[in-house]
């Protein structure tokens, strides 16, 4: 928990709003943080989260976006090929994390600069 004045701030929560994740999208982040060793297909992840096959695409393609996670491209014999995907290591999520803080604290900064 984190005190800011009259308020308290899960850190679950301040991840969740400082990445725009949807409750879908942090459900994924959460499972991948508990299996950081291994690679799902999304149709893995789906199955494992009890999700839509669609949402944990688009989890994934944002959470992708947001360099939280690392993707490998697996070549299929016969021609072809499906990406799997991981967790990026905490130390390198914190960082991608403290920086949106970071900057969302400048941003206040400025605010009370031009008040």
């Amino acid at each position: 928990m984190i005190d800011f004045a009259c308020k308290r701030f899960e850190l679950r929560k301040i991840i969740k709003c400082g990445l725009g994740l949807t409750k879908a999208d942090l459900s994924l982040f959460d499972y991948l943080l508990e299996h950081t060793e291994e690679w799902f297909t999304t149709e893995k992840l789906a199955k494992k989260l009890k999700l839509n096959l669609s949402t944990v695409q688009r989890s994934v393609k944002k959470l992708n976006e947001k360099e939280i996670l690392m993707r490998r491209q697996e070549n299929l014999n016969g021609g072809g090929y499906f990406f799997v995907y991981r967790i990026k290591y905490k130390s390198e999520i914190r960082k991608i994390i403290l920086d949106v803080v970071r900057a969302w604290s400048k941003g206040v900064e400025k605010e009370f600069d031009e008040w």
